[in-house]
């Protein structure tokens, strides 16, 4: 995301008087439906892609149907049913959302008017009940649990804390690829991005990654951004360690919060979007 559209979202958040962020994400960039191309990761497997914003769609295609992984916003609909169509004729029966973005769940109720199930966290859910998004997911989880469709396997996992408080991970263990929502972006995306109002967590997302990478897979889909490698999210990893101990050194500095704010925007590339969701909860957090 370049810093002039962040900038025009942070604007649409400062307006919304503190309405949610899926909400704000829905008014600043889902009025234009996405240019969307589509990425071959395996046989069977695809990437619905576009240059950053909404994130990536993931599909399974199994000969009983199609698995997705998120949405896009509602005006991708269409879009990403054409896409569908150039690589299969299976009806799509799953959407599993990775959190509750509208850029990554914005399009679930006209996918359940297609008698899809939308699959969350129970935390997601939550968040999309307080926010009063449409299209509530059906199917929810705690931890971890197993899509089976047309013999073929895809494991849903529940961490913890991370972007939000509702992060889901997607495995494909045939296919060795791991869809991660928002928990990972990479190439042109933001950097880390703490949703606290959507539950996040400096402190504790180092740790979800951890547990993440201890899955068995090779290739990662982000939430934004090209499709890349595990090492890549271990680098990811290594860079959330290294901003909470940062925020957390410069609090035992008794640094000011514009003294924090400027740390944060020269050294891990913060925009206004980063510092009004992020910078008080690190903070709080790293006290």
């Amino acid at each position: 995301m370049k810093m002039n559209v962040l900038a025009r979202l942070s604007l649409v958040v400062l307006l919304s008087g503190g309405l949610w962020v899926a909400y704000a994400y829905g008014q600043a960039f889902g009025t234009q439906a996405a240019k969307l191309s589509t990425v071959k990761v395996k046989d069977d497997l695809y990437v619905i892609h576009n240059d950053f914003v909404p994130g990536n769609t993931t599909a399974l295609v199994t000969n009983a149907g199609v698995v997705l992984v998120d949405d896009k916003f509602e005006i991708d609909h269409d879009n990403i049913v054409a896409e569908l169509k150039k690589v299969t004729n299976q009806p799509i029966r799953y959407v599993i959302n990775t959190h509750h973005h509208a850029d990554h769940s914005g399009g679930n109720a006209k996918m359940q008017a297609m008698n899809v199930q939308a699959i969350a966290s129970e935390q997601a859910r939550e968040n999309m009940v307080d926010g009063k998004q449409p299209g509530l997911p059906t199917v929810v989880f705690d931890h971890h649990v197993h899509v089976y469709l047309g013999g073929k396997n895809v494991e849903l996992y529940h961490f913890g804390r991370a972007h939000t408080n509702g992060d889901v991970v997607v495995l494909f263990p045939a296919q060795r690829t791991l869809a991660a929502g928002d928990m990972f972006t990479f190439g042109d995306a933001t950097p880390e991005l703490i949703d606290y109002p959507g539950g996040g967590s400096a402190k504790e997302w180092t740790s979800t990654l951890d547990s993440v990478l201890q899955l068995d897979f090779d290739s990662v889909v982000p939430g934004h951004g090209v499709v890349t490698t595990k090492q890549e999210m271990r680098k990811f990893r290594d860079s959330t360690l290294a901003l909470r101990n940062r925020v957390h050194a410069l609090v035992v500095q008794k640094k000011t919060r514009d003294e924090i704010s400027k740390a944060m925007r020269s050294e891990f590339h913060w925009a206004d979007l980063h510092v009004m969701l992020s910078l008080d909860g690190a903070i709080a957090e790293m006290q």
